[in-house]
């Protein structure tokens, strides 16, 4: 069985964003996933992807069922936004990934997979199907919602040394 989750991981700390979460940063802006935004931009979250996270993320934003209206060069900057603030997890490379509890919804079992591989401490998302595991034994990482994440970067007291929580000065 894998370790726990640490509870305070050190920075930075990684996470893998499920493709709702990355549609609310990248393609809506939203205002209660700014935190997340500026913890990526600080360096405080480093997110980490693979080629099947980026194939489902591309495939959603070039559905036109996909905020219509939205022309092609709009998409693609979302697309570019995104991909210039993760690393990506190479095929075949990363921490083999352990034995881990299986998704209800198959195509979610990437993002699980992806955050062991990654060695992520957190996997944020939106989906209900990925939020039902959370807390389930076997998981080397905890997985929280984007207000979860949001309340413990606001919350963090690390050393006087670390950086400050986004949005706040010292």
């Amino acid at each position: 069985m894998p370790p726990a989750a640490p509870e305070t991981p050190s920075l930075p700390v990684p996470v893998v964003l499920d493709t709702n979460v990355v549609l609310d940063l990248f393609a809506f802006g939203d205002p209660h996933a700014r935190p997340l935004a500026e913890a990526l931009d600080a360096g405080t979250l480093v997110a980490w992807a693979d080629a099947d996270t980026l194939a489902e993320l591309g495939y959603v934003l070039a559905s036109r069922n996909f905020r219509p209206g939205w022309d092609a060069a709009a998409r693609q900057a979302a697309l570019e936004r995104y991909r210039a603030r993760v690393r990506v997890v190479p095929e075949g490379e990363g921490a083999s990934a352990p034995e881990l509890p299986r998704c209800r919804d198959r195509d979610d079992q990437k993002f699980l997979l992806l955050a062991a591989r990654a060695g992520a401490a957190w996997l944020v998302s939106k989906d209900k199907r990925v939020l039902s595991m959370a807390g389930r034994s076997g998981m080397p990482f905890l997985i929280l919602t984007v207000r979860q994440v949001v309340e413990r970067l606001c919350a963090d007291t690390r050393t006087p040394e670390g950086p400050p929580p986004p949005g706040r000065a010292r």
